[in-house]
């Protein structure tokens, strides 16, 4: 599989399921299917033994395809299932605090940077990456447009680089990656859509390598 390193690169965000081994086999067909920069592995509502064992199935799968995992939830659970980062969905305390303890032996990024004050609190800890929407938050077709304009903004301005989410139409990516910012997030897009995950992150990066501006020129 070749990696892309000078255009928008695909991040999956695994959605909630009450069965992980099912989701094991869905995250693995996904992988399959083209260029993924990292897996985001949310903790949604388990107690940190069961999302343990989750994490435990998923993480060895991602790193056997070459993407990254990112745990979101304990950092705990992160180092014990020897995930590749931690995404802090807290506020900019919580993310200087996990830059601080974790940086650099884990990648660090985190979100909840839903206006421009918020993202540059976010930036003074020099994370890994900001994250510009909600782990959840793919409820239309197309990206928010609030998440562009400041993914737009960040990118023009800023070194640290930063992740989009999409919608839940795979050619969301297109309008995420116009912005400038390095990745698009996509969940349900992938996970849901009819066509299988695969089938869907191979349309996802032969829409990127089509029409993703090329960074550096």
């Amino acid at each position: 599989m070749t990696i892309v390193e000078d255009r928008c690169r695909l991040v999956l965000i695994l959605p909630q399921s009450d069965d992980a081994r099912k989701q094991a086999t869905e995250v693995e067909g996904a992988l399959k299917g083209g260029d993924v920069a990292s897996v985001i592995i949310p903790q949604y509502g388990l107690d940190d033994a069961s999302f343990q064992k989750w994490a435990e199935l998923i993480v060895p799968i991602v790193q056997a395809a070459g993407a990254a995992a990112l745990v979101a939830g304990d950092s705990r659970v992160a180092s014990r299932v020897k995930a590749d980062g931690l995404h802090v969905a807290g506020n900019a305390e919580a993310l200087a605090e996990a830059v601080e303890n974790f940086t650099p032996k884990l990648i660090v990024g985190g979100g909840n940077a839903d206006d421009r004050h918020k993202a540059l609190e976010m930036g003074e800890s020099n994370p890994d990456y900001v994250f510009f929407g909600k782990l959840e938050g793919d409820i239309k077709p197309e990206a928010h447009p609030k998440n562009l304009a400041l993914g737009e903004w960040w990118a023009s301005m800023i070194e640290i680089p930063a992740i989009v989410m999409g919608g839940m139409d795979p050619s969301s990516v297109v309008a995420v990656s116009e912005t400038g910012v390095e990745f698009v997030a996509m969940r349900g897009g992938v996970f849901d859509n009819p066509a299988g995950a695969a089938q869907a992150v191979s349309e996802i990066n032969a829409l990127l390598d089509e029409k993703a501006p090329r960074f550096g020129g």
